[in-house]
């Protein structure tokens, strides 16, 4: 099993390679130490589909960007196949072949929004885009408001769009430095030691309160709605991490 501490500073790169690792699990492959996924991802899609409500419509077009390999978008292919949704999938061509095929799948080998033709064809005709723990890799990655504003071109009129699981620093620690936080750190970490929390602090990589109202203020002066949203309490790292809903009007 790996440990937690070979998930961090991973990017698109890591992860190809970490498809192609067969002594990996599935929620590994992700990211993730199974803890953090395993029995939760039934739940975690529950959450996905309350927020975007088109998925439970019919013939609605659908983009997973970063689908990973876990079981999440598993159960994303079954739904549009039941709802008649076509589905495209944007991930590395290692991620994506993890993934079964189906006549209502498109996959796109690329490192979104490195695709400029696919996005150039797809303008303002998608109705779904789910993003799903992916924007911390963004962040690093690629120009997070090219990536922004790439994916707002791609709405059609109702789209919505769920940037989900943002790891937010800032929330982070208000949790930590709560009550309820420190409670929950002793019983997790099984030590009568209060929880380290740093504030006003250069934070390298991290994506924290200002990144996020900045995403959500960018999408609204560009004529979209975009919402800061909890997730489920039952979510594993709901006290930790938040979404992003935009609806283009």
């Amino acid at each position: 099993m790996a440990s937690p501490n070979r998930f961090e500073h991973i990017g698109f790169d890591d992860f190809r390679r970490f498809a192609q690792d067969e002594s990996m699990s599935k929620y590994e492959r992700i990211g993730f130490p199974d803890s953090y996924r395993q029995g939760h991802e039934a739940a975690i899609f529950a959450d996905i589909c309350a927020k975007l409500t088109n998925l439970n419509k019919d013939g609605r077009k659908v983009v997973d960007i970063g689908p990973g390999c876990s079981d999440l978008p598993r159960m994303l292919i079954d739904l549009c196949g039941s709802k008649s949704h076509p589905l495209t999938l944007i991930d590395s061509q290692e991620m994506l072949n993890l993934l079964d095929d189906a006549p209502f799948i498109e996959k796109v080998d690329a490192m979104y929004p490195q695709c400029p033709d696919w996005i150039a064809g797809q303008a303002g005709k998608i109705d779904v885009i789910l993003c799903y723990s992916v924007l911390h890799y963004v962040f690093v990655d690629v120009s997070f408001f090219r990536f922004l504003d790439a994916s707002l071109s791609l709405l059609a009129p109702g789209g919505q769009m769920l940037i989900g699981d943002i790891p937010n620093i800032s929330k982070r620690k208000r949790f930590f430095a709560s009550e309820t936080g420190v409670r929950f750190h002793k019983d997790y970490m099984k030590t009568d030691d209060a929880p380290v929390v740093q504030f006003n602090k250069v934070e390298f990589d991290q994506i924290d309160d200002a990144v996020v109202m900045s995403l959500v203020q960018r999408a609204r002066a560009q004529g979209f709605d975009a919402y800061v949203v909890p997730q489920d309490p039952a979510l594993p790292m709901a006290n930790r991490r938040e979404d992003i809903l935009i609806v283009r009007p």
